[in-house]
């Protein structure tokens, strides 16, 4: 019945930023947990290790250079599948017993690992040489079943030229947030683009500052603990920020017409100057330098009710796991390892800018990010359904097509957080 379960919720689930590597039928490995390279190197024939993939391959292309490079052994086979039919291909080759012989995974961890799908990586060095915050989404009773690539973060992406030619500062709080968007329309200036044709982005940038109002605070620390059993309802807990949030709405600000704006046509919006900021992540900076490279562009994080460094939205963005049934257990781990140095952390930072959880790295994230400096500096970079909840991506999936039905004037935010905690009871009720 959870087998059942989980291929319903990879079905309709996005797992972030997910890797899959396709290795022949399963077979058993003998081998000692720790990874061996012994036998592929007595080898002249190259091992093939699919990687499997709805990001794409230019996003990896550095640190895939590096594996060729580092490990000869190794042959990489990069497969490209669009997200809108991944999930459907894992799961579809997990249950077949066969499937990828690494894994890119996301929320879904704690799901694969308890379906018996994803090896135990306790007993290897390399996971020791991450900090806990990074393992943390990805162990499950204290085994550790996939290690961290760079983290993921979005803010608000703003142009400082419009900014300065309007007298605009960035805001502090988020009262501020709201006023410095109705000066720029009150000007004639569009204050904030948003491809609201995807459920995604009201649910992120609400979600910021539910992390300012409500995460931060210290008596809220094990909210999400309690909201996997049930103890607890987002209905109750994040109402008054989402309705506050919701105010973006009511004030004219966020409009319906956004409902049918793509993620690429709310780029192009941002990166041409018809729209003054617009919420996002470092992966789509070299797309607006391309369309725009005269810009002078900034982030800063989602402010709160009191002034304070703000939040991103964020945390680990995915992790490498291995099959458990994969035939090639010795490079997969090779793989693995290699993951787990400064310069393979470099080489993925390169093509896909985030932060880095292993020890030891430090990352220069540039001018673009200066109005971020606080927030990275105190943590305050969190995304619940990545980092705590076990069905995290279908409960933000219903809560964010939910904030559609708000914006098109359906809903009001009270119903979709109750339509996340329909959700998240349905999804627990299921796995007992």
């Amino acid at each position: 019945m959870k087998k059942k379960w989980i291929s319903l919720m990879m079905c309709t689930a996005i797992i972030p930023s997910m890797l899959v590597g396709c290795g022949n039928s399963a077979s058993s490995d003998t081998s000692t947990n720790n990874a061996t390279t012994e036998g592929s190197k007595a080898s002249d024939k190259k091992v093939e290790i699919r990687v499997m993939a709805y990001n794409a391959e230019t996003t990896r292309a550095t640190y895939l250079k590096l594996l060729e490079e580092k490990l000869p052994n190794i042959k990489v086979i990069f497969e490209f599948v669009a997200l809108d039919n991944f999930n459907n291909v894992l799961n579809s080759q997990l249950q077949a017993g066969q499937g990828p012989d690494i894994i890119e995974v996301g929320g879904e961890t704690r799901l694969l690992a308890n379906a018996g799908y994803l090896m135990d990586l306790t007993g290897e060095e390399f996971p020791s040489k991450y900090a806990d915050a990074g393992l943390a989404p990805y162990s499950v009773n204290g085994k550790v079943f996939a290690t961290p690539l760079q983290s993921w973060y979005e803010g608000i992406f703003y142009n400082k030229a419009i900014f300065r030619d309007n007298g605009i500062q960035v805001p502090k709080t988020f009262d501020q947030f709201i006023q410095i968007q109705k000066d720029l329309l009150a000007k004639g200036t569009k204050p904030q683009t948003m491809g609201a044709q995807s459920w995604e982005p009201m649910m992120k940038q609400s979600i910021g500052l539910v992390n300012n109002d409500f995460y931060s605070k210290a008596e809220n620390k094990g909210f999400d603990e309690k909201f996997n059993t049930g103890e607890v309802k987002l209905a109750d807990a994040w109402l008054p920020a989402v309705e506050k949030w919701s105010s973006l709405i009511t004030e004219g600000i966020l409009t319906k017409d956004m409902l049918g704006l793509s993620y690429d046509q709310a780029l192009d919006e941002f990166a041409t100057g018809k729209a003054a900021m617009w919420e996002s992540g470092p992966w789509a900076v070299n797309t607006i330098m391309e369309k725009n490279p005269n810009m002078e562009l900034g982030m800063f994080p989602i402010p709160g009710s009191t002034e304070g460094p703000g939040w991103l939205i964020g945390g680990p963005g995915s992790a490498l796991a291995i099959n458990a049934k994969t035939s090639h257990k010795a490079e997969a781990l090779e793989i693995l390892a290699l993951t787990a140095t400064p310069e393979a952390q470099q080489a993925l930072i390169k093509d896909n800018a985030g932060s880095s959880f292993l020890k030891g790295v430090e990352i220069d994230l540039g001018e673009i990010y200066k109005d971020s400096e606080e927030a990275f500096k105190a943590g305050n970079v969190y995304a619940p359904w990545t980092a705590a909840w076990i069905s995290g991506n279908p409960v933000v999936e219903g809560y964010g097509k939910s904030l559609q039905e708000v914006l098109a004037g359906i809903k009001t935010p009270k119903q979709a957080l109750e339509e996340a905690d329909k959700v998240n009871d349905t999804m627990r009720e299921s796995l007992k």
